[in-house]
């Protein structure tokens, strides 16, 4: 699910929620390699929890829209 308005994560580097998932889509497949691409968390650390939620939420959906791909469900034995 989608934010209408992004919402900032991380007020240090400037890194919102869309960034965050972003990432992921583009080919982020961790919490590390987010940190490392985008800086989050990479200043006071405030927002690690937060980040780290967005993170497990994301890869979530993507796992499950590849599951979703692997097994049509129109499948029709023959």
């Amino acid at each position: 699910m989608r934010r209408a308005k992004p919402m900032y994560v991380c007020l240090c580097e400037g890194v919102t929620d869309g960034q965050i998932r972003e990432a992921i889509y583009e080919g982020c497949c961790s919490y590390r390699e987010v940190r490392e691409t985008l800086g989050v968390a990479s200043q006071c650390g405030k927002c690690a929890c937060l980040a780290k939620q967005v993170v497990r939420e994301t890869l979530g959906e993507v796992q499950q829209s590849q599951v979703a791909m692997a097994y049509p469900g129109n499948f029709v034995a023959a």
